[in-house]
């Protein structure tokens, strides 16, 4: 047979290979020395950290978290009202809750609904800035070119993302991300919320969930859901973005005071639930129907439903205490998340 070689290329950085020959009165057990440099997992952990992406993904996780601990209480109120469980005001559902299950029931769910809020607000904002930036980027390059072409016989096509806002699309995709990903933590938390006799605890509550429904059953109400999040989230985001602008211009200022940054969060917030209430209170019925036991088979019918039974008045059943939660909830999210911001991101402003 004949002689067979082989090579093998390695490059000089990634490993280095030093064979040094003792001689025969060295007192070594081993003739043969390899070193094998790894890479500095921890300097490359640095330098990802110091990155826009994440400082904005751990602003937006921070804001939630710290947002969440504070306004609890409207939230189990809120929650408790849209679905119709107890009284129909918020004082008598305040008091409603106290008599029942003592004070540490206005944070009912609480835990499971900071598990929620930290990746929801942390995927949410900063799927809203990373789209935000790629769509502005697509818009000056196809500006500085000549626009995508299609022609089709004597008919021609042209492509042009002028039209589009990148604000708009980015709530939209914000919204349509964070609630793919978080979506099993929302149906355990208005489990826990709604019904605490029933799902005393987290661990039980998805041994229950998981027994009765399976996998499916953590994404009850996942396309109602979705339906609704987007024109919530596309307004929300929209809003907040052209108030912000607007007052900048008007009062010829660089940026808001964090004052400032409350109230025009609290004000996207309002517009933008008031906008889309009717479809949340869809949203919660699906999702916790089965509890009552009559679950409507769809959105549609689920509106339809409300109307039937309680008249227009009923799709905005709850509405004064969501826009109770809901502003001061949007108001120091984004005050909260622009200062993270400030400290996180100081090199890169």
């Amino acid at each position: 047979m004949e002689d067979i070689y082989g090579v093998m290329m390695v490059p000089k950085e990634e490993l280095q290979l030093q064979l040094k020959l003792h001689s025969v009165s060295d007192n070594k057990s081993s003739p043969f020395q390899l070193l094998l440099p790894f890479p500095d997992v921890g300097r490359a952990l640095q330098d990802m950290m110091k990155t826009r992406e994440v400082g904005e993904f751990l602003s937006g996780a921070l804001a939630g978290a710290m947002t969440k601990a504070i306004l609890a209480p409207l939230e189990t109120i809120r929650t408790r009202m849209v679905v119709g469980v107890g009284s129909k005001n918020i004082s008598g559902s305040f008091a409603q809750i106290i008599e029942q299950q003592g004070w540490q029931g206005l944070w009912a769910g609480n835990a499971i609904n900071m598990l929620r809020i930290v990746p929801t607000q942390a995927i949410e904002l900063g799927t809203f800035e990373h789209v935000k930036r790629a769509m502005t980027l697509a818009q000056e390059k196809w500006n500085q070119t000549e626009s995508p072409k299609l022609q089709i016989g004597d008919l021609s096509l042209t492509f042009s993302l002028s039209w589009l806002s990148p604000v708009a699309v980015a709530g939209a995709a914000a919204g349509i991300a964070s609630t793919l990903a978080c979506h099993p933590l929302e149906v355990l938390k208005d489990r826990l919320t709604v019904s605490p006799e029933v799902y005393p605890n987290l661990s039980i509550a998805v041994q229950r969930i998981y027994r009765d429904g399976g996998i499916g059953a953590f994404y009850s109400g996942i396309q109602p859901t979705l339906i609704g999040m987007l024109p919530y989230s596309t307004c929300y985001y929209f809003m907040y973005e052209t108030m912000k602008k607007s007052y900048c211009l008007a009062r010829k200022k660089e940026s808001l005071s964090r004052a400032e940054m409350l109230l025009v969060g609290a004000l996207s917030g309002l517009t933008a639930s008031t906008i889309s209430y009717p479809l949340e209170v869809a949203r919660k019925r699906l999702m916790v129907g089965a509890l009552q036991g009559k679950c409507p088979p769809h959105m549609a019918a689920a509106l339809a439903e409300v109307v039937r039974e309680e008249g227009v008045v009923g799709l905005y059943r709850g509405w004064a205490a969501s826009c109770l939660k809901v502003m001061p909830s949007s108001g120091i999210t984004w005050m909260f998340y622009e200062a993270w911001k400030d400290i996180l991101l100081v090199d890169r402003r």
